[in-house]
């Protein structure tokens, strides 16, 4: 009899750890987006506006403008849905690796297996947003997913 009472005195102790487990995973979770957001913000504006002090913008000044808003678009299709798109991180990758080829045959502009090296990353990585993409479209995903952690329990009801 005293156990009975002392079962549901762990069960109620183990929700109350729990919920408040899940409330500080979420809180912790949300400021992180939201520092990761600002930080994306701070330095694309910091490389617009050096551009524009500049007077101009070169390729590579461009295709950094395109990452910071793969990247935001990330975040914040991460924000809405708790998943992480990866395949923006595959666009973020090829982005990275034209704006270095750009930079190498500003550079330097004799054929060097550099070049081979970095086209054929491109190349990897374009098939591989190909097979996810294709992964995605034949094989959906259901909206149950594993981190019932990160939703909100009123909106899971």
């Amino acid at each position: 009899m005293i156990y009975k009472g002392f079962d549901k005195f762990t069960n109620k102790s183990e929700q109350f750890v729990e919920s408040f487990g899940d409330l500080f995973v979420r809180g912790f979770h949300l400021l992180a987006l939201f520092a990761i957001g600002a930080t994306i913000v701070w330095s694309a504006s910091s490389d617009f506006f050096s551009m524009v002090a500049k007077g101009k913008a070169s390729i590579e000044d461009i295709l950094l403008l395109f990452i910071y808003l793969e990247l935001g678009a990330m975040v914040g299709i991460y924000f809405k849905t708790n998943h992480m798109p990866v395949r923006f991180l595959v666009y973020v990758a090829i982005t990275a690796l034209t704006r270095l080829l750009i930079g190498m045959i500003n550079v330097d502009h004799v054929p060097d297996i550099k070049i081979i090296i970095v086209t054929g990353g491109i190349l990897i990585l374009a098939a591989s947003a190909l097979i996810l993409r294709m992964g995605s479209f034949n094989y959906p995903s259901d909206n149950k997913s594993d981190d019932s952690d990160l939703v909100d329990p009123e909106q899971a009801e």
